[in-house]
């Protein structure tokens, strides 16, 4: 048997898209950490992933290639398989390296380039050929990149012609659900070809995306034989030791959700965020993950009451900030409102938007002065029907909730508070309010949020037309509703800060629709 002759190990690592230099050296530190024969690397190691149009410049293309040829070959400390964008002729590659005894022994293109929801390869990159098995000891090695593992035909031609085990090098991001689906596609490509398959995938955020490791190994015989823990960097042997999966899926989405915030804030060169906290469940539950994310310290919360904030919410915002023990101030907007209500004489609607306008105004200053990045704090049900006031409560560098629905976020907030009252209760069983006027509850505006939520899941993540989800047993007045508040606040949409993508269709590059748009579903 492969693995009682040769010692793999997979390097599960983090890199940081275009440190080229820094991924070097995390790929050397990595190979030094581990006793093995080969170690895989995850797709694009060197460049990071998802470089898109850095690799369309020459000077990042000769970085790439005089990294990998002058510090990462003659020095790393152990076979490996390395991936880079790679230019051979005219053409840039996304490539495989075997590096064997210090010597680049086969360059693999990637055969399949995905050009589908979040991916756009074919932009940047050239498809490979057919690349034959590669010899390595007494064996033949079938190398994969990603989506060459995805359709039968690039794993049946490697079987064909001789490979001993498939070994796919991945940059595979986090949704819901999608590490069930990883394990059954590889399994079948293990009993289509009856080969084992080696699967490492890496870890990190990068802008919208999380890449949750994962890495795993299954056997000819369509067992795993290993599985690595979820958004870990992890770097080890594949052996016998089962590790099990972290199978709850609130504890997924909410270290998805944590790296996805800590990685962008840290790669970006901050050290700490600042956010508004309302007293509601949004602005709770997006400090709970700051908190989990980059340290209570580094977390401020500002709390800016009008006059219709309750004295309910000032008492939650207060006791959730001494829970988390992060800083607290209180900044009250009031005679702002006052001044700008003297100067523009706005309808009723506009002293709504008045108000959180001057909400955003405030953390955008504070972060002017010192340095700390903002947070907004809307979630995706509030995001697709433009229940969010631009340059107001949109104001942010980044949205740890833009792709959560708000029924997911009051079962995050239950999830967190499981064994220790973090979130007061009362935040997450009063009526949801944005406050902005006496007596406001987001019914007074919304279906109730089980409804939306369904119905917008129907419309966004499974694409259905009006009439199917009318089907479903939905109200026809609502759903119409619905799909036309969906519609027009694609244009808020396209302002938004970028945030977490958790979902199978987030709002940006997996759903991308025209602002200026007559399309109509009536049904």
């Amino acid at each position: 048997m492969i693995f009682d002759e040769i010692s793999f190990g997979l390097a599960q690592i983090n890199p940081i898209v275009g440190d080229i230099k820094g991924n070097a050296r995390m790929i050397l530190d990595a190979a030094k950490s581990i006793d093995c024969d080969l170690l895989v690397f995850p797709e694009l190691c060197v460049s990071g992933y998802m470089p898109e149009d850095l690799v369309l410049h020459d000077y990042f293309i000769n970085t790439v290639h005089e990294v990998v040829e002058t510090e990462i070959v003659p020095h790393i400390a152990t076979d490996a398989i390395i991936s880079a964008p790679w230019k051979m002729g005219d053409d840039i590659y996304n490539v495989a390296i075997l590096i064997e005894d210090n010597t680049i022994k086969a360059i693999i293109p990637k055969r399949k380039l995905p050009n589908y929801s979040i991916f756009d390869e074919r932009r940047v990159f050239a498809e490979g050929e057919l690349s034959e098995p590669v010899p390595y000891k007494n064996y033949s090695l079938g190398i994969l990149t990603c989506e060459d593992l995805w359709t039968p035909e690039v794993s049946a031609d490697l079987a064909r012609l001789g490979a001993d085990i498939l070994v796919c090098t991945n940059g595979s991001p986090f949704s819901i659900s999608k590490q069930m689906f990883r394990e059954e596609l590889v399994k079948e490509r293990a009993r289509e070809t009856k080969l084992p398959v080696i699967y490492v995938n890496c870890i990190g955020g990068q802008d919208e995306y999380v890449f949750d490791g994962h890495s795993f190994v299954v056997g000819a015989d369509q067992n795993i034989i290993c599985r690595f823990p979820p958004f870990e960097t992890r770097v080890d042997l594949v052996t016998n030791d089962h590790v099990d999966n972290e199978n709850n899926e609130n504890d997924l989405i909410l270290k998805a959700l944590e790296m996805g915030l800590r990685d962008y804030v840290v790669k970006n060169g901050f050290k700490q965020v600042l956010l508004g906290l309302s007293g509601g469940i949004d602005s709770a539950i997006s400090a709970v993950i700051a908190c989990n994310a980059l340290g209570a310290e580094n977390v401020q919360c500002i709390m800016m009451p009008s006059d219709f904030t309750s004295s309910v919410s000032l008492e939650d915002a207060k006791a959730l900030a001494e829970n988390l023990g992060c800083h607290y101030e209180i900044i009250p907007v009031k005679d702002a409102v006052n001044l700008m209500e003297g100067l523009t004489n706005p309808s009723a609607l506009a002293h709504e938007n008045l108000q959180s306008r001057l909400r955003g105004l405030i953390l955008m200053t504070k972060s002017n002065t010192n340095g700390a990045l903002v947070l907004s704090t809307g979630n995706k049900s509030e995001m697709a029907v433009g229940y969010a006031t631009l340059y107001g409560d949109m104001c942010g560098a980044f949205n740890v909730l833009k792709d959560v629905y708000k029924t997911k976020v009051y079962e995050l907030s239950r999830h967190i508070n499981t064994g220790k009252e973090i979130i007061p209760d009362r935040i997450i069983t009063r009526p949801p309010s944005a406050e902005l006027r006496a007596d406001q509850t987001d019914q007074d505006s919304l279906p109730d949020y089980p409804d939306l939520d369904a119905i917008l899941e129907g419309m966004i993540e499974d694409r259905l037309d009006n009439k199917d989800i009318i089907a479903k047993g939905y109200d026809r007045d609502t759903v119409i509703r619905v799909r036309t508040l969906l519609n027009r606040s694609e244009y808020k949409r396209k302002q938004a800060p970028p945030g977490v993508k958790i979902t199978t269709h987030s709002f940006g590059r997996e759903r991308r629709m025209p602002i200026t748009n007559r399309y109509h579903d009536e049904a």
